[in-house]
């Protein structure tokens, strides 16, 4: 590897890399053996003192080898700090008699929410100060925020813990005064976070967490002014390959119990007029069937992907929506488009699109003398993000739409839904020297070894770039559960595109970019086409001159973090520095264990290895399965000791066994945030450490 300006592990004698203790733990299963001998970091009660020293070792030895960066690490959080508006405020939008907006001030690190009687605050009321709530505890998180249908009380819910467990309170909105305690004594604790209101205003719906598996399992409805124990469960789900959310129709005519595995839905529906009565499913349930329904008055439209990879809208009336040979079509599939979901107006059907790639908007009138035209909503930039943003009112003829490109900020626009007129209501502001212009942004199609093309966004300074292979470059990649990553703004990246870095999105297989059909070849079986494609494309950039050879780095966090793990076994020569974040890289042992939250979940993405094909699929790709006695790059591995979607022993026990078997002096080192969970520190400045440290150790180890 390049001489860098970065301490090595065996160039300072003073600091050693903590090595782990090896208790072997031995596996069998489909004939096949292996040995953990990490297995014993695995303490689901944190408790553990071996494994909390062993954690806090990690972090010590982190921090000495990065001292020499520690000043590098405080200006680049000064400078994105630096970027951010310190006061700032949403656009209000309104919610049946009210505006709702929220603000953020000063050095404040959560935003506080508010509501008026007009656009312009005409008797502005505090409904949640958050800084208050969140100002005793380490982590905090508002899960969701919810208005009764009469808007006379709220319900909000917290994590305290980083677990993804949220307690819900009941605020009394009438209530304002310091005497008196707005809150009600009604507290529902272990839940998803979610809250849906039945028309009564009395009755509410949750979800419950099961607290091992971390799976929310049952439903409860409660009554305002009893207690939890009282609560009525109202429908469970034994089957763990789902998960559970609440939802409200468009209308607010029904409440519905949403069940979601890797391939299949189910919904269950309740007349929102009447909470006591019982769930009936929507339709019967099909494997495979996914879809999403909504209802607008005597119509329900489903999104589904019934004889439909690509998905297609469908329509049926109240009586008929039982059985699916009596929907009518709306919008057919299309091979070569992806029907992403829609949002229902009274007049108008906003349909979101996906071609080659990029996100469009379609508008479809549905009432009045124009009933049946269609226009799309148009943009400008080469490749962006875009999407529906909050449009609680049906009534409403405009919609709003968020949009962002690499090299423009995050706007906010209005479109009038009769004659597509755009208005702007709002654009990040970004502080500082930021002018758009300086940036380019590329949208590149990138042969992988197998002849598909993989799309690649790419962002640079125009004034530093030369495509003549001298660039740093950071490719980023995520590459699972059919979420892409679309092309969006993001002012932290200015500091590494201001030092001359090329940064780059690899839309590998294992997405949606293009369509179902790239989900379902970068998953199970098809796993490999992930790791291919990230590889490839960045060889090709290399060889097309965007970055330099000796120069290039990677990151990704969560699968984007197996797909880290998997990369730099396969192919570590090409990379200098290697950031991995809350990273699933035991995948094998995980997904063979079903106590371990979420597993059950994940065999249709994974693999079921409980069966032998599996089994072979996952073992020759898990990244700790595969780590060799080879040369890696320089790696930062990051984690929260509370992460309950990854937990924090799978990287704990990853970087120990590299460790072991790495033949290299390179960098390995490990944070673990002790309070976190899996989406990292809270609060709008604590998180900008977190990318300061990342960006620091990349900067750091380019070749002087």
């Amino acid at each position: 590897m390049p001489t860098s300006s970065v301490t090595s592990d065996t160039s300072n004698k003073n600091i050693t890399a903590p090595i782990a203790k090896k208790i072997p733990h031995k596996m069998e299963i489909h004939n096949h053996h292996r040995v953990d001998n990490y297995y014993w970091m695995r303490d689901d009660q944190r408790s553990d003192e071996a494994v909390l020293k062993h954690l806090n070792d990690e972090n010590n030895y982190a921090d000495a080898m990065l001292a020499e960066q520690k000043s590098l690490q405080e200006s680049l959080f000064e400078e994105l700090k630096a970027r951010i508006v310190k006061d700032d405020n949403t656009v209000p939008e309104k919610d049946g008699k009210y505006w709702y907006h929220s603000e953020i001030n000063g050095e404040q690190e959560y935003s506080n929410y508010y509501r008026s009687t007009s656009f312009t605050g005409e008797n502005k009321t505090l409904l949640l100060d958050v800084n208050d709530r969140a100002k005793d505890h380490e982590f905090y998180d508002l899960g969701d925020l919810s208005i009764s249908p009469n808007d006379q009380l709220m319900t909000i819910s917290e994590d305290i813990d980083s677990r993804r467990i949220y307690t819900i309170y009941f605020k009394d909105l009438n209530k304002s005064s310091d005497s008196d305690d707005p809150y009600l004594p009604d507290t529902l604790i272990e839940t998803e976070g979610q809250i849906v209101w039945a028309n009564d205003n009395k009755t509410v719906f949750y979800v419950k967490k099961d607290l091992e598996t971390l799976l929310g399992t049952q439903v409860y409805r409660h009554k305002l002014g009893s207690p939890q124990s009282d609560d009525v469960l109202v429908y469970e789900e034994d089957d763990y390959s789902f998960y559970m959310s609440l939802d409200k129709s468009r209308d607010d005519s029904q409440i519905y119990i949403c069940l979601h595995a890797t391939e299949s839905t189910h919904y269950l529906a309740l007349s929102a007029d009447e909470p006591d009565g019982e769930f009936d499913e929507l339709f019967p349930y099909q494997e495979q069937h996914e879809y999403h329904a909504d209802k607008m008055g005597e119509h329900f439209y489903i999104v589904t992907n019934f004889q439909a990879k690509n998905f297609k809208l469908m329509k049926a009336a109240i009586s008929q929506v039982h059985d699916i040979n009596n929907w009518q079509e709306v919008i057919p599939h299309r091979k070569d488009v992806l029907l992403e979901g829609i949002e229902l107006f009274q007049n108008f059907t906003v349909v979101t699109e996906r071609e080659h790639g990029q996100i469009r908007f379609i508008v479809h009138t549905t009432q009045g003398e124009n009933a049946g035209h269609q226009y799309p909503l148009s943009f400008d930039d080469p490749c962006y993000f875009a999407c529906l943003g909050d449009n609680p009112e049906p009534k409403s003829t405009t919609a709003r739409l968020y949009y962002s490109s690499l090299t423009t900020p995050g706007s906010l626009f209005e479109f009038d839904l009769a004659t597509g007129e755009r208005k702007l209501l709002k654009q990040q502001k970004v502080l500082g020297d930021f002018t758009k212009e300086d940036y380019q942004s590329e949208r590149l199609f990138i042969t992988a070894r197998d002849g598909t093309e993989v799309p690649v966004s790419i962002v640079y300074r125009s004034d530093t770039f030369q495509k003549d292979g001298s660039n740093p470059l950071l490719q980023y990649g995520y590459g699972a559960y059919g979420i892409t990553i679309d092309p969006d703004f993001s002012s932290q990246t200015l500091s590494l595109l201001d030092r001359g870095f090329v940064y780059v999105i690899a839309h590998v297989r294992g997405s949606e970019m293009l369509g179902r059909e790239w989900y379902e070849t970068g998953k199970m079986a098809h796993k490999q086409n992930t790791f291919n494609d990230f590889i490839d494309v960045t060889k090709a950039l290399v060889e097309q001159g965007y970055g330099a050879k000796d120069k290039i780095f990677a990151s990704g966090g969560s699968a984007g973090g197996l797909l880290m793990g998997a990369v730099v076994n396969q192919a570590p020569e090409l990379y200098l520095g290697i950031g991995a974040h809350v990273p699933f890289l035991d995948v094998l042992t995980t997904m063979l264990d079903e106590s371990i939250p979420l597993t059950t979940n994940e065999y249709n993405e994974w693999g079921n290895p409980n069966e032998a094909q599996a089994y072979q699929s996952i073992l020759a790709y898990s990244p700790i399965d595969n780590i060799s006695a080879q040369h890696y790059p320089h790696i930062l591995v990051t984690t929260g000791l509370h992460d309950s979607q990854v937990q924090y022993f799978e990287p704990m026990k990853w970087v120990a066994k590299m460790r072991e078997f790495k033949t290299d002096d390179n960098l390995l080192l490990f944070k673990t945030d002790m309070e976190a969970g899996h989406g990292g520190a809270s609060g709008r400045f604590k998180s900008l450490k977190e990318k300061a440290l990342e960006m620091s150790f990349f900067i750091s180890l380019l070749p002087k």
